[in-house]
């Protein structure tokens, strides 16, 4: 029987003009040039007794790839990190990218093309979420979207989507106090 080598642990690895370590998010070139990269967080980065490295990717998906697919509250820029884990060679990792909490991403004061943002796990081999219930807003009892455009009432400091409220998208910028028409 063939004894297994151990592998040893890197702290860093240089690939593509960037320094990866465990817990850089990281875009992966997808096989398909019309396809976006994948997007994975480095969970450890080892290198055989050959020197051969690979990393352990622990993959973010994309609500389109999972269970349920797309929906209206998803923002453009939305990710699952899901329990999916595979080994890739670094060759194949585009550039680094930032995935901040959800929280984190509506406070900054750019996206840039490489900020992404995740509020749910995905459990990829049975297709559910956690957490699998999220807070909802407006009367159209939606989860908030940070692409969407919300304003808060100053009464009952609910979100509401101005074409909920019937407020005009030209009115937004120049109200100074807004009550909704529950507490009006």
């Amino acid at each position: 029987m063939a004894r297994k080598r151990a592998k040893r642990q890197l702290e860093s690895y240089q690939a593509n003009g960037e320094t990866l370590t465990p817990g850089v998010c990281v875009l992966l070139r997808a096989p398909d040039r019309n396809t976006p990269p994948y997007i994975a967080r480095i969970e450890k980065i080892e290198a055989d007794s050959s020197n051969r490295v690979t990393v352990l990717c622990r993959w973010y998906y994309r609500p389109e790839d999972s269970l349920g697919g797309r929906r209206q509250f998803h923002g453009s820029k939305e990710l699952f990190l899901s329990d999916h884990c595979d080994r890739c060679h670094p060759e194949a990792v585009e550039s680094i990218c930032r995935v901040h909490t959800f929280a984190e991403y509506t406070t900054l004061a750019t996206v840039e093309d490489e900020d992404f943002f995740c509020r749910f796990e995905y459990k990829a081999a049975i297709g559910t979420f956690m957490p699998d219930r999220v807070a909802v807003y407006c009367t159209c009892e939606m989860p908030y979207n940070p692409d969407e455009l919300m304003i808060q009432c100053e009464k009952c400091r609910d979100w509401f989507h101005p074409e909920c409220v019937r407020l005009p998208l030209e009115r937004v910028h120049s109200i100074s106090h807004f009550i909704c028409p529950e507490c009006t």
